[in-house]
């Protein structure tokens, strides 16, 4: 990559960045830049790229589809049973060849316990799955990313895993950073907790396949989310992100 002259912005031209494939390198440059036309010019960029990828996607699954419903036909089936089995196929567990042993889709909802199927809906700040014991590194390394995620946006300062979400702008930056067409973030209002608390949640839940673990109704009653159950939801929503390749690393938070 080239190296930025002193002309800041103007060095950073859309053919330059256009030319970058990688969300990560567009991340860091976003989290490294200091010029406010800098910052807008890399975030048009990572913005196209994440729609490039999306469009891909669709087309890929689209493409999938389509030789699934010629195999059915050329078999002797149906266009029915065709989408029929694509569904099936969607939901059902992928099993690992070395063990024989099955692991939940992506689309399955939240359950760290085998044998148990928990309800998203159902689960509320109230009822929190127990946070990784002895991850206090941990814990402050998602503090940490979390920051640097957020950190381009007005009005969120995140120091914790409680006050700092109060009001839920935090969730709605964090979410909007790697989904920056989902919705208009400067319209806001930092006062509407509960608006703010159900669009980052549903958000993630379209766009990233995150479970609802957390519930706006019962996050506006308390004065301060409790940190476990913020701390578990970010841990959820980081792992959907890096299992859709938003996000990439060597080390599961």
């Amino acid at each position: 990559m080239e190296s930025k002259t002193d002309g800041g912005a103007a060095s950073l031209t859309s053919e330059k960045l256009a030319a970058i494939e990688d969300e990560e390198v567009l991340n860091k440059m976003l989290d490294d830049a200091t010029d406010f036309e800098e910052r807008r010019t890399i975030r048009v960029a990572l913005r196209e790229l994440l729609k490039k990828k999306r469009d891909k996607r669709e087309q890929d699954r689209g493409a999938r589809q389509q030789d699934l419903k010629q195999q059915v036909l050329s078999k002797g089936g149906t266009t029915d049973a065709a989408v029929s089995i694509g569904r099936a196929s969607m939901n059902q567990p992928s099993t690992n060849r070395t063990t024989g042993q099955t692991s939940p889709s992506a689309s399955t909802p939240f359950n760290r316990s085998a044998g148990s199927q928990a309800s998203p809906t159902a689960a509320s700040a109230q009822e929190c799955p127990v946070a990784v014991p002895n991850a206090k590194n941990v814990k402050q390394m998602l503090l940490d990313w979390c920051r640097a995620k957020t950190e381009p946006y007005e009005g969120v300062d995140i120091r914790n895993f409680s006050s700092s979400w109060k009001d839920g702008i935090a969730f709605c930056a964090l979410v909007h950073r790697f989904f920056p067409d989902a919705f208009e973030y400067s319209i806001l209002n930092p006062n509407s907790h509960r608006e703010n608390f159900q669009l980052a949640f549903s958000t993630a839940e379209r766009m990233a396949g995150c479970p609802p673990l957390l519930d706006a109704d019962d996050l506006v009653r308390m004065k301060e989310p409790d940190w476990k159950c913020v701390y578990t939801y970010i841990q959820e929503f980081y792992r959907c992100l890096v299992e859709k390749g938003l996000v990439k690393t060597k080390k599961r938070l």
